[in-house]
């Protein structure tokens, strides 16, 4: 585990560059009303020291240097210029012209000289050859051989060189995707608490979506928990910037993975055929250094589109959303493609342009680029099909467990060495859980398979099961000062 703590909802007011603004402090993924243009780096350097410094007027244009005693100094007429090794000009003697003069001497030299060549030559070669059967044969690129040198015998190769190199330009890709990718706005309402009293402020925050699913009724859409949490009204906007209402379909905060709906009576004709339902990929077989593209509505100015690799795989992040009194940990993939506010349920592709996660948070801090983290797609499908094809029980018909708990949060198991998920507070005499064998003080960690992170995701998991439903629920329970796994079953009652 990285020991990194990433919050959905740092408490940082209304900032931009959140997908829960106003105050809610989703210092990810929030928007608030803050427009970029009043930013105090406008007029920043306007009147500041760079307009006049004190370079035009500096006092080395007036220095001693220019006035140094080198100009004169003594070795201007030192001694070496004409010195007194000057010998007294002698009568010059006519000289008698002799038989073979220059010519012949001339030539007699360039003989000399090609016969020394020849020999020198023979004699270097003899000593080169020499020493190379002694010593061995070396080259001027003797270093780079030895760098670069694998002894087969050793056991150890050398490494491949790559021919599967892919060019920067993914437009293709993109031009393939983006129908499937879609900005969704949420409206949710905040209470607050001030001197006048309590006030409701509305709420207004971006992310993104992935269209995985369509059927004669329905458009369904993938995206993140966090960016549908609370809402009012949601409304999606295609890749033709056309928009619709849509609704919350299913929901599974401890994985941070939502599914909203769009009724297909609310398309237009001509969006059903602008847009597309994306091909989903798998990210089991996926290896670090591969090329990743992420596609989302980046500080909610509408679609755009970042590259980079796979950083890393099963990154463990433990992240906790206030908004939803969520923690989890999840192995998330590691990506240096550009994870943005707003980018928050949209898609990273691989390089043939399939889904193979789906992005979630961001590592925001001074001392940190390019670490962004997505949910890999083989873990987020079985939940978005879970949550497609579940349907809410008729409360007549819904279960009952029989239990209250209290949420054991990451800083509560940090604090008191507890497993995360419900405490049970209290277990109601004849109930389901008691008669099943769950008591008071177990810590609930998951029901049916799927992580429980608090109470109120435990209640929302209940509407989808009928009364009579058998389901294996997991619980930690403390035994000689610690915690043992035990799974139970439990035949589920009947709410009312």
């Amino acid at each position: 585990m990285d020991n990194n703590q990433y919050n959905h909802n740092q408490n940082q007011g209304s900032t931009a560059g959140s997908d829960n603004p106003g105050g809610n402090g989703d210092g990810f993924y929030s928007y608030g009303s803050q427009s970029a243009g009043s930013s105090d780096y406008g007029n920043q350097f306007s009147g500041g020291s760079y307009g006049n410094q004190t370079g035009q007027t500096q006092p080395y244009t007036a220095q001693p240097y220019q006035n140094q005693t080198w100009q004169n100094q003594t070795y201007a007429n030192q001694t070496y210029q004409n010195t007194a090794y000057q010998q007294p000009v002698k009568e010059k003697k006519k000289r008698e012209k002799k038989p073979g003069g220059f010519g012949v001497k001339l030539a007699k030299c360039a003989a000399l000289a090609l016969v020394f060549g020849l020999v020198s030559g023979i004699v270097f070669e003899g000593v080169h050859l020499a020493s190379g059967a002694i010593f061995g044969e070396s080259s001027a690129q003797g270093a780079d051989s030895v760098l670069t040198k694998s002894d087969s015998d050793g056991g150890i190769k050398a490494t491949a060189t790559s021919n599967t190199y892919a060019a920067a330009d993914v437009s293709d890709i993109v031009d393939a995707v983006m129908p499937s990718i879609v900005a969704i706005t949420n409206v949710s309402e905040t209470e607050y608490q001030s001197f006048w009293g309590s006030q409701i402020y509305e709420n207004t925050s971006c992310g993104s979506g992935i269209i995985v699913s369509q059927d004669a009724s329905n458009l369904y859409i993938a995206t993140n928990n966090h960016v549908v949490s609370g809402a009012n009204s949601l409304t999606v906007t295609f890749a033709d910037n056309t928009t619709a209402s849509a609704a919350v379909k299913g929901t599974d905060p401890s994985t941070d993975l939502a599914v909203v709906s769009v009724s297909m009576d609310g398309i237009s004709e001509e969006t059903k055929g602008n847009i597309k339902v994306a091909t989903l990929g798998t990210s089991d077989n996926l290896k670090v250094g591969q090329a990743s593209i992420a596609i989302g509505n980046a500080l909610g100015y509408g679609q755009s589109v970042t590259t980079g690799c796979i950083s890393a795989l099963n990154r463990e992040v433990s992240v906790s959303d206030s908004s939803s009194r969520t923690a989890y940990t999840a192995e998330l993939i590691q990506t240096d493609a550009a994870i943005n506010p707003g980018n928050s349920g949209g898609a990273l592709l691989n390089a043939l342009g399939e889904v193979i996660g789906i992005n979630s948070v961001k590592y925001s801090d001074t001392d940190v680029e390019g670490i962004g983290y997505a949910i890999p797609i083989d873990t987020a499908m079985p939940i978005i099909e879970d949550l497609i094809t579940k349907e809410k029980v008729d409360e007549s018909q819904s279960a009952y467990l029989g239990v209250s708990g209290v949420d054991v949060s990451d800083d509560v198991s940090q604090t008191y060495n507890m497993p995360m998920g419900v405490y049970v507070a209290q277990v109601v005499g004849g109930s389901a859980a008691e008669q099943a064998g769950i008591r008071k003080g177990d810590i609930i960690t998951k029901f049916d398979g799927r992580e429980v992170s608090g109470m109120q995701e435990l209640s929302d998991r209940l509407q989808y099961y009928a009364a009579g439903t058998t389901v294996d629920v997991v619980i930690m329970r403390a035994s000689d000062g610690e915690y043992v796994e035990t799974t139970i079953s439990v035949t589920l009652g009947r709410k009312n």
